[in-house]
């Protein structure tokens, strides 16, 4: 791993060469390289020869008209997070009609428990205790009814997420367990370092990460009122805000749910109530691990759970169906998972899933999961994906005896950690030719896919970001070089 980390930025649809003058950029970080960026490619693609000299006159000038570092109440619009698989706390309260699959899940409650009986379901630290993993697990997994075409919980366990408009659920997945359960604190402290206040400018909208989507002429009732509260957060935050758009900050699972939001909703609502999309390494194609959570089960770095024990929670999971690598991105040909029998490649994820043992899952990918991700399409707001590169991430996973019960081999390419570098750059690949949508990248080397809500450099560069989008000149500069 490089002993330092750099920022590349690129914009897309017109090149994706790296831009130049970075160094002038640097000391004018009210305007930043963004704008170096569109300059830079834009001039060269239409021929002009414009020079060092008056590109920095005109960063200069611009650089007075703002102060994009020194936010204040009057220029900053509305921020709502949108956290990741897994991001936010679950709480759970289980009903006479529950029926526990042993003794100890029977006599098991937790000891601590709020007003009619709601407990934390996610995260408790009771989970890393072997007896007790099975319970959790159980109380977390789903169940696919293929009469309704839909998710719902185990029979007695009803689940609900606490804290929504606010960060309050985001920032530990559990209060009394700061230091190893931290997830947006560090992200949140940032923000309120430019202006940002809880509950007047920020908000954050948690959801049960367990559900996802479906495509649009199949039913997704928890998801899909999951979009529904968000639109509402979006539009309450606005108006609250004497109208001004809302801009979106999402990570990794979140993005392709604001996505999804963006996409189902008229051009005129998006042009009303948003003002720019920042994505923290969203899996816009899917995830290789994925295919390693189907087979194996994957304990996420918590220590001493069996993977085999949560394995089949893990498959209930709808969002984690969604996040299979998509063939679009990741190939027709390319196996990602090898046995002495045969490949699989995104392609094959049909008889993947029956090999695995595991063909109950196959119906709902067929008719619910790849409508939803065969066709991406490009919302014409402003995006910027921030992501972390340079990190050893899964590329193929190697079962030398076939046995999908023990932990693969695994040959590791380019990405954060979590996610591979094709998937967090796929919509460069799936929108090149959309000359409506302004799209930018900024690369992070060395940042893994939950470090970059925590390090460092990767939050000046999210601080940053948001404010030059709150300066307004971004959104000029925008217009002058994208609108055609």
């Amino acid at each position: 791993m490089p002993s330092f980390r750099q920022t590349r930025p690129s914009i897309y649809p017109q090149s994706t060469t790296n831009c130049s003058l970075k160094t002038k950029a640097q000391e004018l970080k009210g305007i930043g390289i963004s704008i170096i960026c569109v300059g830079d490619i834009v001039m060269k693609e239409q021929g002009l020869k414009i020079g060092v000299a008056t590109i920095i006159t005109m960063l200069v000038t611009l650089s007075l008209m703002c102060t994009c570092e020194a936010s204040t109440s009057s220029n900053i619009h509305p921020l709502i997070l949108i956290p990741g698989n897994g991001g936010n706390q679950l709480e759970a309260r289980l009903t006479p009609q529950y029926k526990p699959s042993s003794f100890i899940c029977d006599t098991w409650n937790p000891l601590v428990k709020k007003k009619k009986g709601w407990f934390r379901l996610w995260f408790d630290s009771s989970v890393l205790l072997a007896p007790f993993t099975q319970c959790f697990a159980e109380r977390m997994t789903l169940h696919y009814h293929q009469e309704l075409d839909d998710y719902y919980n185990t029979p007695g366990v009803q689940t609900r997420v606490p804290h929504f408009g606010s960060t309050h659920s985001l920032l530990y997945l559990n209060p009394h367990l700061k230091h190893v359960t931290e997830y947006m604190a560090s992200l949140v402290d940032s923000l309120e370092q430019i202006g940002y206040i809880e509950g007047e400018t920020l908000f954050g909208a948690p959801y049960d990460f367990r559900y996802g989507l479906a495509a649009q002429d199949h039913p997704s009732r928890v998801g899909s009122k999951f979009l529904k509260d968000l639109k509402n957060l979006i539009e309450e935050a606005s108006t609250s805000n004497g109208g001004k758009p809302v801009i979106l900050l999402s990570h990794s699972l979140g993005g392709l749910f604001v996505l999804q939001l963006l996409n189902r909703n008229p051009s005129s609502w998006r042009k009303k109530f948003i003002k720019h999309f920042v994505a923290l390494s969203a899996p816009w194609g899917g995830a290789i691990d994925e295919m390693l959570t189907f087979a194996s089960g994957n304990t996420l770095g918590v220590p001493l759970v069996d993977p085999l024990i949560v394995r089949g929670e893990q498959r209930s999971s709808e969002s984690n169906l969604w996040l299979l690598p998509n063939p679009k991105i990741f190939g027709l040909q390319k196996p990602l998972v090898i046995t002495p029998n045969r490949g699989y490649s995104a392609m094959d994820m049909v008889d993947f899933l029956k090999d695995i043992d595991f063909p109950e899952g196959v119906y709902p990918y067929e008719t619910r999961i790849l409508p939803l991700i065969e066709n991406i399409d490009a919302p014409e707001v402003p995006i910027t994906c921030i992501i972390g590169t340079g990190v050893r991430t899964s590329e193929k996973l190697f079962y030398r005896n076939g046995d999908f019960n023990k932990r693969p081999e695994v040959s590791y390419g380019d990405g954060d950690g979590t996610v591979s570098r094709v998937s967090l750059l796929a919509l460069q690949s799936l929108w090149k030719y959309e000359t409506n949508q302004s799209l930018k990248v900024i690369e992070i080397d060395g940042v893994s896919h939950i470090s970059i809500l925590k390090d460092e450099v990767a939050l000046d560069e999210i601080r940053g970001e948001i404010s030059r989008i709150n300066s307004h000149v971004q959104l000029g500069l925008s217009k002058f070089f994208w609108d055609k």
